[in-house]
């Protein structure tokens, strides 16, 4: 008896813990993103696009709990915070009532280089190219972490990708492109676009779960100084 008595004392006390343990995931909102650059593959749908994508990353991780975009948006509606990160006090009042989001993520596309070399010497058979063709795609994404509760901004970080593709490639040159980010999935571009999600959701779970004084902040700190550096030598190149 009593050592039943001590088993179902430990069950349950692991239950409690592992129930303790999911509800201390914290739960986090993302924003549409917003864009600041003239990048040819920014359409009525990325910013979107993008949201989605990132959503799909953070929940994907398993440390999260995330709000469907629907979700959020029926309480926000068609308010434009991705850009500026501004809450109402109102909003955030019925964002954390009826969502218990924690944390909102504000996206805006802050920079976007693509550069294509080695064209030359290519053939072209009923539309389709063949060549040796260079391609490299930069992207840089401006990230705020905002607490819904304060609508101060908890974190602040920029993060970049870039992605090259060398050697043959096949493109499709028939009329212009259309539709949405997934075209470009398998180019440059795309791998870029990609690339920055994952080091977002990456940045996310250091910032939030692992905390701030986790030694995963001295690699994003030691990528911030080199990117500062080298948009520094950009301009005095200017």
């Amino acid at each position: 008896m009593k050592k039943l008595i001590i088993s179902l004392v430990f069950c349950l006390s692991f239950i409690t813990f592992s129930q303790g343990f999911a509800a201390e995931k914290p739960r986090i909102g993302v924003l549409r993103f917003t864009n600041d650059t003239h990048a040819g593959w920014w359409g009525r749908t990325a910013g979107r696009d993008l949201q989605d994508m990132l959503i799909a990353e953070l929940a994907s991780m398993k440390v999260f709990r995330v709000l469907e975009r629907k979700e959020l948006d029926a309480v926000i509606k068609e308010q434009n915070l991705g850009a500026s990160g501004r809450i109402s006090k109102s909003t955030r009042s019925k964002i954390g009532n009826l969502t218990g989001a924690k944390y909102l993520v504000a996206a805006t596309v802050s920079a976007f280089e693509q550069k294509t070399s080695g064209e030359g010497g290519g053939i072209s058979i009923k539309g389709i190219s063949i060549g040796g063709k260079r391609d490299k795609a930069y992207i840089a994404v401006d990230l705020k972490l905002i607490e819904v509760e304060t609508g101060e901004i908890y974190d602040a970080r920029t993060v970049e990708a870039t992605s090259k593709s060398f050697g043959f490639s096949f493109g499709l040159s028939r009329g212009v492109f259309s539709g949405d980010i997934g075209k470009y999935k398998k180019t440059p571009v795309g791998k870029a676009i990609r690339a920055c999600i994952m080091e977002i959701a990456e940045y996310l779970e250091c910032s939030i779960v692992k905390g701030k004084d986790d030694s995963c902040i001295e690699e994003y700190t030691a990528k911030e100084i080199k990117r500062r550096e080298k948009t520094k030598k950009s301009i005095e190149l200017e």
